[in-house]
């Protein structure tokens, strides 16, 4: 083949499928950009409907990948391609793949089994497989939780799924349960009145379950006084930390006493 064949055959390539090629191109870039503006719009709708986030955020995950799946099937059928072996390939590839990964098909049931069944969503206060942090974002692979000093912690769907999972947000509200130790020369219904006292006075503690304060145990060293109050989810944290700065604060105003172990050694001395 000499050069001006080769140029010959180029340009005829160039004028048929080189143009092919380039529509093809363009008609991806637009499409994905299409389909991106589809997708944020579809959020935008779903946040204007107050759709629980879980489903919204895994509806348009699958919307996205499968509409750009299926734009560059069409596309490599129009270029020719024969997307049936393409179909086959993928499959047992597919096939392979969930051989080598089915430690990783446990996570992906099981993250379909978190977003149908809904033991909790985005946003919701966990506790599961020693972690405890705010639901950050449910994969179909992995759930992401924000711990409280902001690590994010990635936790396998599969073993979550078949896991205890405490949800202190499915409920509106909670029980503060402390406990309060004090010495047994002091009067416990004096103590007891000066908790109840503060439980009133503060703006987030509930009223109705009515609050409770009564001698729990009869330890060592102490009489210890376990009070439990309800509030509302939000200001749990609030209402645990103020009761426990507070009630320290009116026991010493008050003279009771908050006892620590101690130690009281006798030495005997046995004169020979």
């Amino acid at each position: 083949m000499n050069w001006d064949e080769f140029f010959s055959n180029l340009i005829n390539w160039i004028a048929t499928e080189g143009v092919k090629i380039l529509i093809a191109f363009v008609i991806l870039i637009v499409s994905f950009l299409i389909i991106g503006a589809l997708i944020k719009g579809l959020k935008k709708l779903f946040d204007s409907k107050n759709v629980d986030k879980t489903i919204a955020k895994t509806v348009c995950y699958i919307c996205n990948i499968g509409l750009k799946v299926l734009v560059v099937l069409a596309l490599l059928g129009y270029l020719g391609i024969d997307t049936s072996g393409v179909a086959a390939l993928i499959t047992t590839a597919g096939v392979g793949v969930g051989l080598a990964l089915q430690g990783s098909l446990s996570n992906v049931a099981g993250g379909v089994l978190i977003i149908l069944l809904r033991p909790f969503r985005v946003d919701d206060y966990i506790e599961a497989q020693g972690v405890s942090g705010t639901v950050e974002d449910i994969h179909l692979i992995y759930t992401y939780v924000r711990t409280p000093d902001n690590k994010l912690v990635s936790i396998p769907n599969g073993t979550l799924a078949n896991d205890t999972i405490v949800n202190y947000s499915k409920k509106d509200t909670r029980r503060v349960d402390l406990e309060f130790g004090i010495a047994y020369a002091n009067d416990y219904k004096k103590a007891e009145e000066i908790i109840l006292n503060l439980i009133s006075a503060h703006e987030k503690c509930l009223k109705d379950p009515a609050p409770m304060c009564r001698i729990v145990r009869h330890d060592a060293s102490a009489i210890t006084l376990a009070t439990k109050v309800w509030v509302n989810s939000n200001d749990y944290w609030d209402v645990y930390f103020d009761l426990l700065e507070q009630v320290k604060t009116e026991f010493d105003a008050q003279g009771i006493e908050i006892p620590f172990n101690q130690l009281d050694v006798h030495v005997k001395n046995d004169d020979k």
